[in-house]
């Protein structure tokens, strides 16, 4: 561990097992694995009870990583996306919902910062620094139920807005809009939480990701300034890279998924599991039957996390680029696309078949270790993964690159 974590009290262990999954974010980790933990401690008993998480929306705020991703120039702390993509993965190892909170913030910054003007960037950036803001979204490209019209000098947004991750509990949101009517084409704009004609709905109800705050918002000639339509970024190659941003926040809450159920079936089998009575071994662990299983979800997993971390990389290099060509985003849109699928693949398998190295009373409730498997299972339905799978092979086969769109 990193001299930074020699902070945390003496009794307390890493979340995993550093051996296995090294953590290490610099002058940050104390303070990541603090919250981490704190995650993790009643992540069982409120995954069953769903709902809005406030206390741990709070730690969160409190934590001070809100603001990783804003720029120096307005206060913030300005960290690279591999290292902000680490911080979700380690945080959804302990609380797949709570680490979708905290990323979804930041990429309702990334549409800021690829989107607004300076003016607006400043004004909304460095108050949300300031007043320690939570973001939320409603940006469902799909539901086109929302309306932005003119009013005069001003506009008003009427209708509603479904899969709204963070909006419950949220300082102010992130909303997309169709443009003039035009429902290929859409607007992002910001609206404080507290507007009046604004509700959002507890309304959320999966069998994963439970406390996400995804439920509908409701918009009843709700009042929207000129200033407050982020239209400087345009339909550019860089501004889609809102897009890959986003992506690449869904594969690290698979990874960290996948992290947690490997990590806590191999301390199950560890230290309850007992040896099959064909195995002629003492102990579980020294089975060559779950050794050979783990091998091969290892491989899953590194594989996964390999292709992630490039995709990182390469995302980093074309955002501190003032222009991003259309072969680079393509380019990228591939390597992001290869990360996701990979590591959605592999985090099913995983979370599934932990269960056969651990045996039947691994399943009892209050292990909670169902939980991995739900997460990832709901959250790779964001978009369809056959999709991507198509863009790759079409690429191969006819060199045709991935159009940016809501989800490539």
């Amino acid at each position: 561990m990193p001299n930074e974590a020699r902070h945390l009290p003496l009794q307390a262990e890493p979340l995993l097992d550093p051996r296995l999954f090294p953590t290490d974010f610099g002058n940050l980790t104390a303070k990541v694995e603090r919250l981490a933990r704190k995650l993790a401690e009643n992540a069982i008993e409120r995954d069953r009870r769903g709902g809005h998480a406030r206390a741990e929306r709070e730690l969160i705020r409190e934590s001070g990583l809100l603001t990783l991703s804003i720029p120096q120039r307005f206060d913030g702390q300005e960290r690279p996306w591999p290292e902000i993509y680490r911080i979700i993965r380690h945080l959804a190892a302990a609380d797949s919902s709570l680490a979708h909170l905290f990323a979804f913030n930041h990429l309702q910054v990334a549409t800021l910062l690829l989107h607004g003007s300076v003016d607006q960037q400043r004004h909304w950036l460095t108050r949300a620094v300031r007043e320690r803001w939570f973001w939320g979204n409603a940006t469902n490209g799909r539901d086109l139920g929302l309306t932005l019209a003119p009013r005069e000098e001003h506009f008003e947004l009427n209708g509603r807005k479904s899969f709204c991750s963070g909006a419950l509990g949220a300082d102010a949101l992130v909303v997309s809009a169709p443009r003039g009517g035009n429902a290929g084409e859409r607007v992002f704009l910001v609206v404080p939480a507290q507007r009046e004609g604004l509700a959002v709905n507890d309304d959320w109800d999966a069998f994963g990701q439970r406390q996400t705050d995804s439920g509908t918002v409701q918009f009843e000639g709700v009042f929207v300034d000129r200033d407050e339509l982020l239209v400087s970024g345009g339909q550019s190659p860089r501004s889609s890279l809102r897009v890959c941003v986003s992506q690449l926040i869904l594969t690290q809450l698979y990874l960290g998924n996948a992290q947690a159920a490997l990590d806590g079936a191999l301390r199950y089998v560890r230290e309850q599991a007992r040896p099959w009575i064909g195995a002629g071994v003492e102990a579980a662990i020294e089975d060559p039957f779950i050794q050979k299983r783990y091998g091969e979800l290892w491989l899953l997993y590194r594989g996964a996390l390999l292709q992630a971390e490039l995709a990182a990389e390469r995302l980093q290099q074309a955002w501190e680029k003032p222009a991003v060509g259309a072969a680079e985003r393509a380019d990228l849109a591939l390597l992001i696309a290869e990360a996701r699928v990979a590591s959605a693949r592999a985090s099913l398998e995983i979370t599934s078949q932990v269960f056969e190295t651990m045996g039947a009373r691994s399943t009892a409730s209050h292990f909670g270790f169902d939980r991995f498997w739900r997460n990832v299972r709901v959250h790779s339905l964001h978009d369809p993964l056959d999709y991507k799978v198509r863009d790759i092979g079409q690429w191969l086969t006819s060199g045709v690159p991935p159009t940016p769109s809501l989800y490539s």
